[in-house]
């Protein structure tokens, strides 16, 4: 009984209560040919320690970043993860309510939220950051709709630059109010601002641009502002929080609505998830933010505490009133963000930026000297680039594993015009060791 939570005699007492002798009974409005007809094909119960075993040896099959020397970027970075995160997440403190709207029985978890949203603020330089949003891609997406909302307009212009698991993520908000998409061009690897110009209307909502963009390459962030203002446009930039550590806040460079995936702060890469959507604005729009804001009060006694100030729907509130159906927050990654940033401190996070600038360009030269490869753009870049190759890039991804290297993600399954490309990242954790290892594996791959 250590998995099942009630006993066989709750279970019976259960299905009395229900009138019925037994759980097939439950089932008997599915129809017979929508039901399995044998037995699962389970093996026989085993005992824990063997079951444990059993787990491990199947977990050994999965490639994990310790064990390779890993260059997977696009979204998901192996930056180092302090050990006192672990520890500190599992304290008591913050095993209070996970949705926290008794502020009596939540102060842990309204704290962190609290601290969190400061240090957001204070790190993309806008006035106002939220709780948090479920990852990077569904905070874009709830951008471009805050953008519909604040500016009562009917399209967006969103940059090819922009990763494209986002897009798609940002297609599919945009079908339910109907709101028009309208892409720009990337020339040379960065936004084509020409094409914005042209395409920026008094119809534009927003102006959605990634910096660094998908290509791992810096975009003119003023200018592309300056542009999407002059239209009567927000500019929505979505950023990685770990290069804020060294870049410009965009807050001061125009952007109206900053968001990001906040995963490179502390939180593992856990096969794709769960992640951390950085959301953060100006304080006139902080009404049509969605999410959820933790506020600071002080009580009768007059001491500190801390409460939820908006939220963006629940029961009391008309669903067409609704800014956003999100209305919770990743608690446990926001936690790890917060204890993240607080141990490096501002010279920590830059000197993360620092390293990771320093030895992807020490990467991208190491790995262009192999004869037929080339990289592909030549805007800046912080630590992600774009190699060109002789060789298709999924044989020298499967070449290399086999030497426990993770050479980077094969872009053909984003755009065919880019079929013979590799994207390839470089954070503080590899080494010069490991670079010119991948470089000599490479040079053997394309020969």
């Amino acid at each position: 009984m250590r998995y099942i939570g009630n006993t066989p005699q709750q279970q019976r007492e259960m299905l009395r209560a229900v009138g019925v002798e037994s759980v097939e009974d439950l089932l008997t409005r599915i129809p017979p040919k929508a039901r399995l007809g044998r037995p699962l094909n389970l093996p026989a119960a085993m005992p824990e320690m063997d079951l444990l075993r059993h787990l491990r040896e199947l977990a050994a099959r999965n490639a994990h970043a310790d064990d390779y020397v890993c260059f997977l970027g696009g979204g998901a970075y192996d930056h180092y993860i302090p050990s006192p995160i672990n520890s500190l997440i599992s304290r008591g403190e913050f095993f209070t309510a996970y949705t926290p709207y008794q502020p009596e029985a939540s102060q842990g978890t309204l704290r962190t939220i609290y601290e969190y949203q400061t240090m957001m603020a204070e790190l993309t330089g806008m006035d106002v950051a939220n709780a948090s949003i479920y990852d990077g891609a569904s905070a874009l997406a709830e951008a471009a709709v805050m953008a519909h909302a604040v500016t009562e307009r009917s399209e967006l212009v969103v940059s090819r630059g922009v990763n494209p698991l986002s897009r798609q993520v940002i297609r599919t908000y945009c079908e339910g109010p109907g709101l028009r998409i309208r892409e720009i061009p990337v020339a040379d690897g960065s936004s084509d601002l020409e094409a914005l110009r042209r395409t920026a209307t008094p119809k534009t909502a927003g102006v959605l641009i990634q910096s660094p963009n998908f290509f791992g390459c810096l975009e003119e962030i003023a200018q592309a502002a300056e542009i999407a203002h002059a239209s009567g446009a927000l500019l929505i930039l979505s950023v990685d929080p770990v290069g804020l550590g060294l870049l410009a806040a965009p807050g001061g460079l125009g952007a109206d609505i900053v968001v990001g995936e906040g995963q490179g702060l502390g939180v593992p890469l856990s096969y794709g998830g769960p992640y951390l959507g950085v959301f953060a604005t100006r304080r006139e729009l902080v009404r049509r933010m969605p999410g959820r804001l933790a506020g600071a009060t002080v009580d009768a006694d007059d001491r500190r505490g801390f409460v939820l100030t908006l939220q963006t729907r629940e029961q009391h509130i008309r669903r067409e009133k609704a800014t956003s159906n999100i209305c919770t927050n990743v608690a446990l990654c926001a936690l790890m963000a917060t204890i993240y940033l607080a141990l490096m401190g501002k010279q920590g996070l830059r000197k993360v930026g620092e390293l990771s600038l320093a030895k992807a360009h020490y990467a991208a030269d190491a790995l262009s000297r192999v004869p037929g490869v080339r990289l592909k753009f030549s805007a800046p870049f912080f630590k992600e680039f774009v190699l060109q190759l002789p060789t298709p890039p999924d044989r020298i991804v499967r070449r290399l594993m086999k030497e426990r290297i993770l050479a980077g993600v094969p872009l053909k399954p984003f755009d065919r015009s880019l079929k013979d490309c590799l994207l390839v990242a470089v954070t503080e954790k590899r080494t010069r060791a490991e670079i010119d290892a991948y470089a000599h594996a490479l040079s053997r791959a394309v020969a």
